[in-house]
C-alpha cells in the first residue's frame, strides 16, 4: 500500500471514529461512555487487522502489540475529546502508529500502541488520567470524584468494563521499555506558516492554572455611589487585561483567562464576586513560576485599590522536555530541514516520559485550529507522517544501550 492509499485510509477511519458520539450532530466523546466503548472496538479491531494482539488495561486503554524483542516501543495518542470537537486529535496519533508499523517490519524489538482512554479530562477534569494509570502516577482518591451528573469515577469505570482495583498494577514497568512516541496535529499556526507539513516536538511547556475570586459586595447599580463600590467584576476586568500585557512581554509565554463568572450576574446589579481561571504556560518553569507570582501580586494589587478580597489557588504541572537521542531521530526521519519546535499545549507524552524516553512528531493542521469541528489535516501531510514515523522506527531498530527517561 502507498504512504497516499495508507493516509487516506487514515482519514476514513478518522471518519468513522466521528460517528463514535454521545451527542448526535456533534462530536463528544468522554471517558468511560457508550460513545468511547464504541471507538475503542472500532480500534481494536484494526489493531487485529495490523496482526496485533488487543488487550484492554485496568483503566479502558485499548493497547495492540507486535511481538518483536527483549524491549518495546511504545507508540499511540488518546481517543477522548473535548466537547464538540475536531475528528483528529488524539485518534489521528494512534491510526498514523498503526499505518507506520505495518511498513516497518522484522524489527528487533516488539511495538505497542496505546489508544488511550482520557487525555482531554472532560467528565472528571482529570487530564492524562489513562497514561497517568500507565506511568504510575495515578491518585486513588479520585476514584471518589463525581461528574456533573453524580457519578462516581470508580462508577463510571466498572460500568466501562475496567477495574478500579487493578490501577496499581496496571502501570507499565519501564524496565524493558525503548520509549513512546506520538504524533500529533500540531493544534497551532506555526508549521503552516513554515510551509512545511511536520514538526519536530522539542519539549512540552509546563502549565499553571489557577482558580480565583474577586469578592466584593453586591448592591443596587443607582443608588450606591460609583466612590462607594467594591465591584468585583471591575477588578476582574483590570485583572483579565494584565493577564493579556504579561502574556505579550515575554517570548514563548501564553497567558489566559478562560473562564469568568458574574455574581448574582443581574443588569441592575453590582457585581459581588467574580471567578476566574487563568491559564500561563512556558517551556521553562522558572519563567513560567515567576510569571504567576507576579500575577499574584498584581491580583493582590487590584484587589487592595478597589477593596475587594482575593482567593488564589494554583495548580502546576511542570515542563517535560523530550528526549534528545529520539528525538534527533525522528528529526533525521522527518528530514535535513526539519522544523523544531515546542509544545504548548499538554500531551500523554508528558505523562510518560515519567517512565521511559519520549518523542513526539507535529503534523500541520489548517489555519492551526483545534478542539472544533473546523480541524483538518490534507491526505500528503498524513502521508508524510506516515513515512517519517516508519523511517523512525528503522532508524530506532539498531540495537544499542537501553534508554532512561530524564528524572
Amino acid at each position: 500500500m502507498s504512504s497516499i492509499d495508507a493516509a487516506e485510509l487514515v482519514l476514513a477511519r478518522c471518519d468513522e471514529l466521528a460517528g463514535c458520539t454521545e451527542e448526535p450532530g456533534r462530536l463528544t466523546r468522554r471517558f468511560a461512555t457508550p460513545a468511547l466503548r464504541e471507538a475503542s472496538e472500532l480500534m481494536a479491531g484494526w489493531m487485529r487487522q495490523a496482526g496485533m494482539t488487543v488487550r484492554r488495561d485496568a483503566i479502558g486503554n485499548v493497547v495492540g502489540r507486535r511481538e518483536g524483542g527483549a524491549r518495546t516501543l511504545l507508540l499511540g495518542s488518546h481517543l477522548d475529546t473535548v466537547p464538540d470537537a475536531g475528528r483528529f486529535d488524539g485518534p489521528l496519533g494512534v491510526l498514523v502508529a498503526l499505518a507506520a508499523i505495518q511498513g516497518a517490519q522484522d524489527l528487533p524489538f516488539a511495538l505497542e500502541v496505546y489508544g488511550f482512554a482520557d487525555e482531554e479530562g472532560t467528565r472528571y477534569a482529570t487530564s492524562y488520567l489513562a497514561s497517568r494509570v500507565v506511568a504510575g502516577r495515578f491518585d486513588l482518591a479520585l476514584l471518589e470524584r463525581l461528574d456533573a451528573d453524580g457519578v462516581s469515577l470508580a462508577d463510571a469505570l466498572r460500568a466501562f468494563g475496567g477495574d478500579p482495583d487493578g490501577l496499581s498494577a496496571a502501570r507499565r514497568a519501564p524496565d524493558d521499555l525503548i520509549g513512546y512516541c506520538e504524533v500529533h496535529i500540531e493544534q497551532g499556526p506555526v508549521l503552516e506558516a513554515r510551509g512545511t507539513s511536520l514538526g519536530v516536538v522539542t519539549g512540552i511547556a509546563g502549565q499553571s492554572g489557577v482558580a480565583m475570586d474577586f469578592v466584593g459586595a453586591a448592591g443596587h447599580a443607582g443608588t450606591v455611589p460609583m466612590a462607594l463600590r467594591r465591584d468585583a467584576l471591575a477588578a476582574a476586568a483590570e485583572f483579565v487585561l494584565a493577564v493579556e500585557e504579561l502574556g505579550r512581554s515575554s517570548d514563548q509565554l501564553v497567558a489566559t483567562v478562560g473562564k469568568l463568572s458574574v455574581q448574582p450576574g443581574a443588569h441592575n446589579v453590582i457585581p459581588g464576586a467574580a471567578t476566574l481561571s487563568v491559564d500561563v504556560r512556558h517551556l521553562e518553569d522558572a519563567v513560567l513560576m515567576d510569571a504567576v507570582e507576579r500575577l499574584h501580586e498584581r491580583a493582590t494589587e487590584i484587589a487592595q485599590a478597589r477593596r475587594v478580597g482575593l482567593r488564589w489557588q494554583v495548580r502546576h504541572a511542570p515542563a517535560v522536555a523530550c528526549d534528545p537521542g529520539l528525538t534527533e531521530l525522528l528529526a533525521q526521519a522527518v528530514g535535513a530541514d526539519a522544523v523544531r519546535l515546542p509544545s504548548g499545549a499538554g500531551h500523554d507524552a508528558a505523562m510518560m516520559a515519567s517512565i521511559c524516553p519520549v518523542a513526539m512528531l507535529f503534523v500541520r493542521c489548517a489555519d492551526g485550529i483545534s478542539h472544533h469541528p473546523d480541524e483538518s489535516v490534507s491526505v500528503e501531510d498524513v502521508a508524510a507522517a506516515i513515512d517519517a514515523t516508519t523511517r523512525f522506527l528503522r532508524l530506532v531498530a539498531p540495537p544499542g544501550p537501553l534508554l532512561q527517561p530524564d528524572r
